[in-house]
């Protein structure tokens, strides 16, 4: 992760501000920072989104393949992950210095999604054993200015409620081989359920207190964290710890606890703001086809 360098007298302003519940962007332990996101944005990926959480940006593209499923689950389809953190956003990530935050991050993304209900892959199958559709994940880091783990786990939501993938007709061709139809119509189409699809939650322990969204500051003063994978009805799929300070139980609980009702607070405000982005696509897709049967009328 990308080093700051901060002063004694730094790094005492800000455990003592945040011992007071009181940080020094102005929000309280279990606040989070301001989030904007936008999905739809790359028109050759089956599904995108961008996320920008304060200073930390995330741009992730979703492409749907047909492939072969695993031998160990042969009546579902894969979804994997892949990030690059941009030498852009941090002068750590230049040559291959962003390879073990990219491979941590991914694993808990990773961990996260292998909870059983938290994506419906069975859904993704086209023939057991044979043909599935195959989620590539690819996540780019733009900028880095803190809580990187929540961060990419909510633009991956994002553009995985974005994704769309077309409606395939199975069938028997000469000698039995398997032919698949795939629709001319781009908007024949399906949408994933990513009601249940997790979201990463960091919380820190700084000092004796616990804080969610950790700035790059408050980051250099954590003395441990716990990123904990969270669905929208307070079920954790995924549990990791970093930091080599031992966390007591209470903490440990405290902390957990502390996760549960972010990560709903989190997925709550997601949503509205997918709802919006949804709704604003369909009032311009309104528009477009009026534009196109006034079109055709003038021709005619």
């Amino acid at each position: 992760m990308a080093e700051l360098v901060l002063s004694d007298a730094e790094k005492t302003y800000i455990i003592q501000g945040i011992k007071d519940n009181f940080r020094i962007d102005g929000r309280d332990c279990g606040s989070f920072r301001y989030m904007e996101v936008e999905t739809n944005l790359i028109s050759n990926e089956a599904g995108s989104a961008r996320l920008r959480l304060a200073n930390t940006d995330v741009l992730v593209g979703v492409k749907a393949e047909i492939g072969r499923p695993s031998l160990d689950r042969p009546d579902e389809g894969r979804i994997e992950f892949f990030l690059d953190c941009s030498a852009n956003a941090s002068p750590v990530f230049e040559g291959r210095g962003g390879e073990a935050l990219a491979m941590t991050i991914v694993t808990s993304l990773e961990t996260a999604y292998s909870f059983s209900q938290c994506l419906d892959l069975k859904s993704l199958c086209l023939v057991t054993g044979e043909k599935c559709w195959v989620l590539y994940a690819d996540i780019l880091l733009l900028e880095c200015g803190g809580n990187l783990f929540d961060a990419v786990s909510i633009a991956v939501k994002a553009a995985l409620h974005d994704t769309r993938i077309p409606k395939v007709t199975v069938g028997a061709g000469e000698q039995g081989v398997i032919e698949l139809e795939i629709p001319d119509d781009p908007s024949d189409c399906l949408q994933l359920n990513t009601e249940n699809v997790p979201c990463l939650v960091t919380v820190n322990k700084v000092g004796h207190s616990h804080i969610v969204d950790a700035s790059m500051q408050e980051e250099t003063c954590c003395l441990a964290s716990l990123v904990f994978g969270v669905r929208r009805d307070g079920v954790l799929t995924a549990l990791k710890k970093f930091g080599s300070t031992s966390l007591d139980p209470a903490s440990v609980h405290e902390m957990m606890e502390m996760a549960k009702h972010v990560g709903q607070a989190v997925h709550k405000s997601l949503s509205s703001a997918l709802e919006e982005e949804e709704k604003k696509r369909s009032e311009i897709m309104s528009v477009d086809g009026l534009r196109e049967q006034l079109f055709e009328g003038f021709l005619r």
